[in-house]
């Protein structure tokens, strides 16, 4: 996902914005893969910290650090852990200075917002806050999210980093991992608010399970708009959809994804390729909504948007809580209970 310039973008980049909102760039290839880490700790008695993130990395600090910067979603997680950030990278704020769907519960006017959207990272306003910690994703291993790749070495050269794989795993997995990190940082995991949400998240997969069992027939498309292209995501490499699958769910799989895997473009006209019962549409702001959308004329024939059978997809670029996971799931098993078959 980043690394944008007036002649290419890479598919980090695309990602980000939604799945290449109209730009039509061509898309340079990224290592992907999956990565095994241990959790992190603090040493009693000495104050010492020290994580093992999922490059294989080992940030350490003389103390569990307390001025942390994150990626705008990893740091809505960890507020829902009680860990809190000074600093935040990614999208934000709205046009309207309202907080962006990626930011959570966060009192944004708390943070110091380093960069808004794609390619933006202010490395002195980061180095201003003194950061202790720099926290963020990766869809490819060694790919840092939202961390302009100009600008990486002088990021990296102020703080320790982490970066947990966001992609190429399963919800659960990632869910564990930022749990860990937040553990590592003096979450308190057993607390109620946060057993309160795992319980939520677990009652809410259980019901998907029931749901897609009994509507094995329910295709789910999952969508993302732009100007001019209609992208449908393949499940494998997204953590969300991939669990989706794994609970059961009908997702609809195109036959002709980008070379890594993650998508189809499709233009408008076709937007009618694949029969599906419910279509899960990309909320972020980088992408479309469909109530923009009512000047595609193929969009507004699709059976599923006929029979109001169009649900946001919240964890396009998930915020890896289980109070934030946990309705996305719920809301998905609404849909397939409630759903006709249309498609």
């Amino acid at each position: 996902m980043p690394n944008a310039s007036a002649s290419h973008l890479s598919r980090r980049g695309l990602l980000a914005a939604g799945g290449a909102i109209g730009i039509g760039a061509a898309l340079s290839a990224c290592g992907g893969g999956d990565s095994k880490s241990s959790a992190g700790t603090a040493k009693a008695g000495s104050g010492a910290w020290s994580f093992k993130d999922d490059r294989g990395k080992v940030a350490k600090a003389g103390s569990t650090p307390a001025k942390i910067v994150a990626f705008t979603g990893t740091a809505a997680a960890l507020h829902d852990y009680g860990v809190e950030v000074v600093g935040v990278f990614g999208p934000t704020k709205t046009k309207d200075g309202k907080a962006d769907v990626q930011a959570g519960d966060l009192d944004i006017s708390k943070v110091e917002i380093l960069g808004n959207v794609w390619g933006e990272f202010n490395v002195e306003k980061y180095a201003a806050l003194g950061p202790q910690l720099l926290i963020t994703g990766m869809y490819d291993k060694g790919a840092l999210w939202y961390v302009p790749d100009e600008s990486k070495d002088k990021v990296l050269e102020l703080a320790p980093s982490v970066a947990l794989m966001v992609a190429r795993t399963s919800m659960p997995a990632a869910l564990q991992r930022h749990a860990e990190l937040a553990a590592s940082l003096g979450a308190d995991l057993k607390a109620q608010k946060v057993t309160d949400a795992r319980a939520r998240f677990e009652k809410a997969a259980a019901r998907l399970r029931a749901a897609a069992r009994a509507n094995p027939k329910i295709r789910v498309l999952i969508g993302s708009a732009g100007a001019d292209l209609f992208y449908i995501s393949t499940p494998e490499p997204s953590a969300d959809l991939r669990y989706f699958k794994e609970l059961g769910v009908n997702i609809v799989v195109p036959d002709k994804v980008d070379k890594q895997g993650w998508f189809e473009s499709l233009s408008w006209e076709n937007a009618d390729k694949y029969p599906a019962d419910i279509i899960m549409m990309d909320n972020r702001t980088s992408a479309l909504q469909p109530a923009a959308l009512k000047s595609k004329p193929t969009w507004g024939e699709l059976p599923a948007v006929k029979a109001g059978q169009v649900i946001p997809r919240s964890t396009t670029d998930p915020i890896f809580s289980y109070d934030k996971c946990a309705p996305a799931l719920d809301a998905l098993a609404e849909a397939i209970e409630n759903a006709r078959k249309v498609g």
